[in-house]
């Protein structure tokens, strides 16, 4: 049985521009303190988040993808052998137009453990989504429960 987090948040900008912060590697080392993304977010593609230097932390497949609006990730949390036995989970990225700026909904559904530890880093990691987007600047790094 899997859980359900949801982060709604809304910034100042366009679903083009938010599409590409979440999708490029460039937008999301710097918000991500150093973490990043990779794929050609296709459906059906593969996706991987690395750490800084390069080791694997989560990985998955493309279900849904139709930017600049929305976004389906199969999410695999490969590097805590704890949350990889919960098995997958997966993130939805929905993005809004919403009177001059963007309404983003975040919905994570996974396991208990996977849950408590993106309900603690989501809220950081949209934040600085948030200020790099709108500022050009993401916010000092944040220390994130370990998920």
């Amino acid at each position: 049985m899997t859980d359900r987090f949801i982060y709604v948040t809304y910034i100042r900008t366009t679903p083009e521009k938010l599409w590409q912060a979440l999708t490029e590697t460039a937008f999301t080392r710097a918000y991500w303190w150093g973490m990043f993304l990779e794929s050609d977010w296709k459906k059906g593609s593969r996706w991987s988040m690395k750490f800084a230097d390069g080791r694997p932390n989560t990985s998955g497949e493309v279900l849904e993808s139709e930017p600049p609006h929305r976004l389906v990730l199969d999410w695999n949390k490969v590097s805590s052998p704890e949350l990889t036995a919960e098995g997958p989970a997966r993130a939805t990225f929905e993005i809004e137009e919403a009177g001059g700026m963007v309404k983003l909904t975040v919905t994570h559904e996974a396991g208990p453990k996977l849950l408590a530890g993106v309900s603690d880093g989501w809220p950081k990691i949209l934040a600085s989504l948030k200020s790099f987007v709108e500022t050009g600047e993401p916010l000092p790094f944040v220390p994130l429960q370990a998920c």
